[in-house]
């Protein structure tokens, strides 16, 4: 590890330790984020879900609570994939798992999230699954806002600094959550273990990087600091910290839960994430199943029976990555804290 790119990263974004919240969009109260600032981190909260009075809000929330560095990230649409059978036959398949509830209310729109995430004034603004617009991007730099994109290859990590990010976040295979290739098709073929892709964008991008997959203790950062990354980006380790407080059956299913038992799903929200092998997710693995909807459809439906009568939809999604076993249900801070210390004895 080179002590000097480190500092410089935390002295850059105000941090005193080289750990990042990872943005779990609805599963990032300010909390939490709150928790992970004040030990010295940097706070997030993943925005996909929430309109521009729920980003404000969550915004005042977080300032209220700490005085410390946080990222809001957006999801970057893609193009809908047009497929009334492969809906059709999906959502004949989710009849088994429930009634449908009463219909929401329309979704977010994109752009005005980036208005009000731009407007929120975080220390960094942060994307999964594409790229931001050349003219958000340079708004976002105007204010004073760095861009941290996700990747989860090197061609769209160089993708993304030639567009201007600031930070890459390198997401390998492990990480909980959706995986953040840019083409989605091609997210079950993109498969590259953390400790390959940080090295590899390491020798090639400018920019600093932040690993995320997998990492979970101290000896997870330690290992992403050697291999040349400047920080880390955890959320599976903090799945089960009072200040998230998960759902009960999803917190035992990440008890124990070995890496090989972690399963990739599109049942959840139609876009391919790493998840616990629940009943529901396993029910789309068996002979005959369908496929999941595209996204958003898959997320619209799935949503729609939780607000109904489920016989057997999970009430939140079981997210986890590969370190899951090793998620503690201790305070967020001390999550944080014990990661770095047990780095830096390992790193010296």
């Amino acid at each position: 590890m080179t002590p000097t790119r480190v500092a410089e990263f935390c002295d850059r974004y105000g941090l005193r330790v080289p750990i990042l919240s990872s943005p779990m969009a609805g599963a990032c109260p300010p909390a939490l984020a709150a928790a992970v600032a004040g030990a010295g981190g940097m706070g997030a909260a993943g925005v996909v879900l929430d309109t521009p009075e729920r980003i404000a809000a969550w915004t005042a929330e977080f300032r209220a609570a700490s005085d410390g560095p946080f990222q809001l990230n957006l999801w970057v649409p893609d193009e809908p994939v047009d497929d009334p059978a492969r809906i059709a036959a999906a959502a004949a398949f989710l009849e088994r798992f429930g009634t449908p509830g009463p219909p929401a209310g329309p979704a977010p729109v994109y752009a005005e999230q980036c208005e009000a995430a731009l407007a929120a004034r975080p220390t960094a603004v942060s994307s999964i699954m594409g790229l931001f617009e050349p003219e958000y991007v340079e708004r976002l730099h105007d204010a004073g806002v760095a861009w941290f994109a996700c990747a989860t290859t090197l061609d769209d990590a160089l993708a993304a600094q030639d567009a201007g990010a600031d930070v890459v976040v390198a997401q390998g295979m492990e990480a909980g959550g959706h995986r953040g290739t840019f083409d989605q098709a091609a997210a079950e073929a993109t498969s590259v273990g953390l400790f390959a892709l940080v090295p590899r964008l390491v020798d090639h991008l400018d920019v600093p990087v932040v690993a995320a997959g997998g990492i979970a203790d101290g000896r997870g950062v330690a290992a992403a600091l050697a291999l040349g990354a400047s920080a880390v980006q955890v959320g599976t380790a903090l799945l089960r910290t009072p200040e998230l407080g998960i759902p009960t059956e999803w917190s035992d299913s990440l008890d124990g839960l070995a890496p090989e038992a972690t399963v990739t799903t599109r049942a959840y929200t139609g876009r391919l994430a790493r998840a616990a092998p629940t009943p529901y997710v396993t029910a789309w693995r068996e002979p005959g199943a369908p496929l999941p909807a595209p996204y958003p459809e898959q997320r619209v439906m799935v949503a729609g029976l939780r607000r109904g009568e489920p016989r057997g939809v999970d009430r939140a999604n079981h997210w986890a990555g590969q370190s899951a076993a090793l998620a503690r249900p201790e305070p967020a801070g001390e999550v944080v804290a014990r990661m770095w210390e047990e780095a830096r004895a390992l790193l010296g």
